[in-house]
């Protein structure tokens, strides 16, 4: 006999999980799909992606096309990474970063993960009852991963658009004293505006945070897509480790990999820099939350940290997106979309559309209507940061605004460029 309580039973099982949103680049790609967008569709323009590309560039090293596997490599990997990985980590730091300096980067500072969110997760979990700051725009998946961990307290600290997104030393004193933040998460150079934190502001922030005890995590994804450091001139490479006086006492936490800097994201192989202390902290998370990434991957990425092969490859992406920066900033003007604060770093444009006609002047419906060109962007909504949607439903700040990437291939910036322009112009 049938007994249709069953197919109740799983029904009523499935209540035990809770619908997780989809971060925007995964949205937008997701909404792109359902209409025929695949990876490398002659017809389409990602705008929206999150992703450098990955082939040659001039003047860069060759791209990696073969990796060996030793036999002990079908073991697992240890969970902070191979030692061999972690002690190169160090090394480039060290070099990049602090020469002459006495207190240095050793193996024991580096755990690896796989990947940037894996790394961020890590962190977070590891972080105690505490106040965490973070900044309204910023990463689209910080929503997620600020909600997860409920030990941690997300604080927003609003940037305004009237000042260029800025935020200065005195702010951030009254920020950490006044809400009592035992840490702060920020993207440096910022995602999705391209802000850059640098030099001495930089010296500044890293000071204050040892001052007042206030751990400080920089997400440095995008930290070789530098194109003004304040003077008006390309940048090298930025990091705060250049401004850390003791590595393992100074509460900062830093975030790299290969997936934007080095322009291999499918490798799936990133780092947290930190006192001893954090990084142990960071391993046990890491134990109960993915287990440790790929040992193949890891020995192969060694010669990657090679100080030349480094030298090559930012000096190459400085040359060839400053150029695609500078054709996206002109054509994006000439559409009329406002760019309040043209990008310091990362391969970005946050753009206003307020001045755009009515039906296209809300990022949302500026993202629905590009689909239909064959345009990939991210509404600026995806990057109004709120964990747990614990502000107040209301109108994003940010639903007139939308991040374009110029991180694709030239010939793919310029057909979505040319899509989104014959688009605008059917609406005026």
């Amino acid at each position: 006999m049938t007994d249709h309580r069953a197919g109740t039973r799983g029904r009523e099982s499935l209540q035990a999980f809770r619908r997780v949103p989809k971060t925007g680049v995964i949205y937008v790609n997701h909404e792109a799909r359902a209409l025929g967008f695949r990876s490398g569709h002659p017809e389409w323009s990602n705008l929206g992606q999150g992703q450098p590309e990955t082939g040659d560039l001039p003047g860069a090293p060759g791209r990696a096309a073969d990796v060996p596997v030793d036999p002990t490599d079908h073991d697992y990997a240890p969970i902070p990474g191979i030692n061999e990985l972690r002690e190169a980590v160090a090394s480039l730091y060290n070099r990049l970063y602090r020469k002459g300096m006495a207190s240095q980067y050793t193996a024991e500072n580096v755990a690896i993960s796989g990947g940037g969110r894996a790394g961020l997760t890590r962190v977070v979990a590891s972080l105690g009852h505490v106040n965490l700051g973070h900044f309204l725009p910023d990463y689209t998946a910080y929503e997620e991963l600020l909600d997860i961990f409920r030990l941690v307290t997300p604080i927003p600290i609003l940037l305004s658009r009237e000042d260029g997104y800025a935020f200065g030393i005195e702010e951030l004193e009254r920020e950490i004293l006044g809400r009592g933040l035992g840490a702060l998460l920020l993207s440096n150079p910022c995602n999705p505006m391209g802000k850059l934190v640098s030099g001495d502001e930089l010296a500044e922030w890293t000071g204050l945070g040892r001052r007042l005890d206030c751990s400080l995590v920089f997400d440095e994804f995008y930290s070789h897509y530098i194109w003004s450091t304040g003077a008006g001139e390309p940048g090298p490479t930025v990091s705060a480790a250049r401004y850390v006086e003791d590595v393992d006492r100074d509460p900062v936490v830093i975030l790299d990999g290969f997936t934007k800097n080095w322009r291999y994201p499918g490798w799936r192989v990133t780092w947290t820099v930190a006192p001893k202390r954090v990084i142990s902290a960071v391993e046990s998370a890491g134990s109960f939350l993915d287990g440790g990434g790929s040992k193949p991957l890891q020995r192969a990425a060694i010669e990657l940290l090679e100080m030349e092969r480094v030298a090559r490859e930012s000096a190459a992406i400085r040359d060839a997106f400053s150029l695609k920066r500078s054709l996206m900033l002109d054509r994006v003007r000439e559409m009329g979309l406002i760019v309040d604060r043209p990008p310091d770093g990362t391969f970005y444009i946050f753009a206003s559309l307020r001045d755009l006609p009515e039906p296209i002047a809300d990022g949302m419906a500026f993202f629905r209507a590009a689909l239909d060109h064959r345009v990939i962007t991210v509404p600026g909504v995806f990057f109004d940061v709120n964990p747990g949607r614990r502000r107040a439903r209301h109108l994003s700040r940010f639903h007139q605004h939308l991040r374009l990437s110029f991180g694709p291939e030239s010939k793919e910036i310029e057909r979505g460029l040319c899509g989104l322009r014959d688009m605008i112009a059917g609406y005026r």
